[in-house]
């Protein structure tokens, strides 16, 4: 009978959290059908990036299919394992050496086939471009995402040996527009939770973003990561203007972030 009473609350559970994330879709697009919130669902990524990707992908349409990312810890909850086993390849990079040797557990055929190059570095500004050489990438790529809760302004701006037609990059949500903040650049910095002091607000990741050729085109419904395409990839007929950081960005939602249910059943359209 325990078992049975835990399986339903389970599920009854996730069915009340479902309902909440569609409510809450519903209220912070107005319904709209164009915005990227209503698309995303989570496969390994953190909250609903998975899914918001693969829309963008379904709407501006691949090329070589090669990604760049890092701050991937251990690359079980990151935006690229669940291209990397669509068949895309990329690189990863990760500056935390505990994480490096599970990454090498965890995806060795996909290392060892070369669909996938790890470089255990701690990036900046200033070895950025040397390190995503060094893993074999140039030129046009499909997909860019950081995520180091840090630098990441600064590490995006120096960026210039890839030519990205997408990319997921994480702001600080702790400043909503209008606010333009940027931390003051620290190779050495890291972030241990204890301050709002890192990263970059929207207003200044989109500015940025218009600097490098690329336009806001969502944000996730809880997450802090907004999503740019390149500007001659964007239609106004299937992305939702006005592009701007006002109109995109939502207060980060943590509580609802780690409670984001896996599964693709999330996208929209589509119910349980």
């Amino acid at each position: 009978m325990q078992v049975v009473q835990k399986f339903f609350g389970s599920y009854f559970q996730q069915r009340a959290v479902i309902r909440q994330i569609r409510q809450d879709r519903y209220i912070q697009t107005g319904g709209d059908p164009r915005r990227l919130e209503h698309f995303g669902y989570k496969v390994y990524s953190q909250s609903d990036e998975d899914g918001i990707i693969d829309e963008i992908f379904k709407r501006i349409g691949t090329t070589n299919k090669v990604f760049v990312e890092f701050g991937v810890e251990v690359g079980l909850e990151c935006n690229t394992r669940y291209l990397l086993e669509q068949g895309w390849t990329g690189l990863w990079i990760e500056a935390n050496p505990d994480y490096i040797p599970a990454v090498h557990h965890h995806f060795k055929q996909a290392i060892e086939s070369g669909h996938l190059k790890v470089i255990h570095a701690k990036v900046t500004a200033e070895n950025i471009n040397n390190l995503i050489s060094s893993g074999g990438i140039s030129g046009e790529i499909d997909l860019l995402s950081i995520d180091i809760d840090s630098n990441d302004y600064h590490v995006w701006r120096a960026i210039d040996v890839v030519n990205p037609r997408v990319c997921c990059i994480e702001h600080n949500c702790s400043f909503p527009p209008p606010q333009e903040y940027i931390m003051a650049y620290d190779p050495d910095f890291q972030w241990f939770g204890q301050t709002s002091n890192y990263g970059a607000s929207i207003v200044a990741m989109e500015k940025l973003a218009k600097t490098k050729g690329m336009t806001l085109v969502g944000c996730g419904l809880y997450s802090p990561n907004g999503f740019y395409v390149r500007n001659d990839l964007i239609n106004q007929d299937i992305f939702s203007p006005p592009f701007t950081p006002e109109r995109f960005y939502h207060p980060l939602q943590y509580e609802k972030i780690v409670t984001f249910p896996t599964g693709k059943f999330m996208r929209n359209n589509q119910s349980m």
